[in-house]
């Protein structure tokens, strides 16, 4: 993993040169006596340990992503499973208020893919709300984005989501793959903005608008593209095709509507709304990670996030990303868990605390 530098506004966290877990740390040279002409010995490091996995804390509760599932809809669908039922154990435990998913839910757009991810989401239904913001892998012919036609419509319907109390509506009729969501949790009214690949211009329009009729809620956004894996959000009238996968260079931004980049939707959407607190997405490859704090217009902090591992063991491993509230009402911790391996990714980027500002208290 490359080696980075992140400084989280807010006081949400200081990260100097990111590694992967087990780097051990610099060991000082041993000290030479000079009187009797020594050279100083070389000093083997110690065995690198990875941190422990941070506790869960009385009284949190949990928002669960599913980053892209592409792979295990395609070749592992046991894995698709295993997340959905750990979540539906863990539910109470870990007061599991919303799971979100970031979308490429499949890789091909096709009936057997869709079939792999009903079968496993449906698990969740009546007993873990969810909200899904589709990716490029979700449209057009096997796949290719080269349309926003999509069978997600097919086998998550509107009228299907009509029926969970937390469902507020949707963009177009008879169409989830522009929605928001309305819950509380730990004392908080929130909304969820759940907005499809490269959101076309008018559904930016209506995000604002639906934003603005909530402003009493604290607000998440969770959208395919968005954030980069060099820490900076996409932005294709800047760097263009430096950032590789914007979604200005797909088919999709030659349609009806065009495409919004990271950039273009925080310029227009996340940066106005001061009660914005959190945006998520998947999508890159890399390493698929990126963390980003930003002050909106109103000096909230908004922490954007990516989070992706397709590219890892089987299409990730079944790794969970878990996004903890405090009952302090600032502090989130972050968590990688993958239910499969029983094992949670600890190392700094996968595991990590951000501060609230303003707190959730004081709203």
């Amino acid at each position: 993993m490359r080696t980075r530098s992140v400084l989280l506004l807010a006081g949400a966290i200081l990260m100097a040169g990111w590694r992967s877990a087990g780097a051990a740390p610099p060991v000082p040279a041993a000290r030479a006596n000079p009187a009797r002409g020594e050279a100083p010995e070389a000093v083997p490091a110690p065995p690198s340990e990875a941190p422990a996995p941070t506790p869960f804390v009385k009284g949190s509760w949990t928002l669960v992503v599913l980053p892209d599932t592409q792979v295990y809809a395609m070749s592992y669908p046991t894995l698709f499973e295993a997340q959905a039922e750990w979540i539906v154990e863990n539910r109470q435990a870990r007061n599991i208020a919303y799971v979100l998913h970031l979308g490429d839910v499949t890789n091909n757009n096709n009936e057997p893919q869709w079939e792999v991810a009903k079968r496993s989401l449906f698990k969740l239904n009546g007993l873990a709300p969810y909200a899904i913001a589709p990716g490029n892998h979700d449209y057009g012919p096997d796949g290719g984005s080269r349309t926003r036609e999509t069978l997600f419509h097919q086998y998550f319907p509107v009228d299907m989501f009509q029926k969970w109390p937390t469902f507020g509506g949707t963009f177009e009729e008879g169409k989830a793959d522009n929605s928001y969501h309305l819950f509380s949790a730990g004392g908080t009214d929130w909304i969820v903005l759940a907005l499809e690949w490269g959101p076309r211009d008018e559904v930016v329009a209506w995000a604002d608008k639906i934003l603005r009729e909530h402003s009493d809620r604290r607000g998440i956004l969770i959208t395919h593209a968005y954030l980069y894996s060099d820490d900076t959000r996409y932005d294709w009238a800047q760097k263009g095709a430096s950032q590789a996968w914007n979604p200005h260079s797909y088919p999709t931004a030659g349609l009806p509507g065009g495409v919004n980049d990271g950039e273009e939707l925080w310029q227009k959407l996340v940066k106005k709304h001061p009660n914005m607190v959190l945006v998520i997405n998947g999508h890159v490859l890399g390493d698929g990670l990126g963390m980003l704090s930003s002050k909106g217009d109103r000096e909230n902090t908004v922490h954007q996030m990516l989070v992706n591992f397709q590219m890892h063991t089987r299409g990730g491993d079944a790794f969970l990303r878990l996004i903890e509230f405090l009952p302090d009402g600032k502090t989130v911790q972050v968590k990688t868990y993958s239910p499969d391996l029983k094992t949670y990714k600890t190392d700094l980027v996968n595991q990590f605390t951000l501060t609230l500002d303003p707190p959730l208290k004081s709203w």
